[in-house]
């Protein structure tokens, strides 16, 4: 019989991570981290512990714990993700908190989410800003659904979802704030073949050689649907905040800025509208 802190310390040294060996735990026992340390020394059901060992396998050999359990938190809330989302990152959160600061709570106006995937950016706005009207895109289908059930679960009704390419199931619209976390990396970067990138949609994630086709497009289509002051947000890597500045720049947008993450790497950059077109 195989008591639960000793099945927790068997996993944790397969996958040197312990925080990984607990939330597969938690996710067979259906509670809480905090109900682990309170039933340290109950012994573990046998059917338990096999479904807990084939997680752990899974793990092992390089699965995403998001994709394991199909949950990933992001800002305030718990989502759906599927091997067709990409998988949100804390990161991220800057890209949401720039955003709200730019949508006082008192105004009904229009947000785009560009590439909502399972809906992490789009829904965390609208969770905040409930008088505003959210609308999020996305060019696959599957992807859409996840973030149409993660909307349904938490009963986010100001929102809505549309399939296509970037802005384009949205001609003629105009928002006060386009937001997006476009594919960024490099098609040639090794980095896409290594840990979780591994599993999640190469779609979402490389972008051209240098990673800047997809920020490129939205910088040009955007211009046609901002409002006169409205905010254009993108997330991008590391080092490319200087050429994401310069993108916008060339297109005339103004109050062009960049900010870092926690860690102090560039991390998404902005600017206000150009003007009507």
């Amino acid at each position: 019989m195989t008591e639960l802190r000793q099945a927790l310390a068997a996993a944790s040294e397969r996958l040197d991570e312990r925080v990984d060996a607990e939330v597969l735990l938690t996710h067979v026992l259906g509670k809480p981290r905090s109900w682990l340390i309170a039933h340290a020394d109950d012994v573990l059901d046998p059917r338990i512990e096999e479904a807990y060992a084939a997680l752990v396998e899974r793990r092992v050999a390089g699965e995403p714990v998001a994709y394991i359990t199909s949950r990933r938190g992001f800002w305030t809330l718990e989502l759906e993700v599927t091997p067709a989302t990409l998988i949100p990152r804390p990161e991220t959160e800057l890209l949401v908190e720039l955003a709200l600061r730019r949508l006082p709570e008192d105004q009904p106006l229009r947000v785009v989410d560009l590439g909502t995937g399972s809906g992490a950016i789009a829904l965390a706005i609208a969770h905040e800003r409930p008088r505003m009207q959210v609308t999020a895109t996305d060019a696959s289908g599957e992807a859409l659904a996840v973030a149409q059930r993660n909307a349904e679960r938490f009963d986010i009704a100001n929102i809505r979802f549309k399939q296509g390419d970037w802005l384009a199931p949205l001609a003629g619209q105009r928002f006060a704030l386009i937001v997006s976390n476009p594919p960024y990396i490099e098609a040639g970067d090794p980095h896409l073949g290594q840990g979780d990138l591994r599993f999640e949609p190469v779609a979402a994630l490389a972008s051209g050689h240098d990673g800047l086709d997809a920020i490129r497009h939205i910088v040009d289509a955007a211009r046609e649907h901002l409002s006169p002051d409205g905010w254009l947000l993108l997330e991008h890597g590391w080092n490319q905040g200087p050429a994401v500045s310069e993108l916008l720049l060339a297109q005339g947008y103004r109050d062009v800025f960049t900010s870092s993450d926690l860690e102090g790497r560039d991390r998404v950059s902005g600017g206000r509208s150009p003007g009507l077109s």
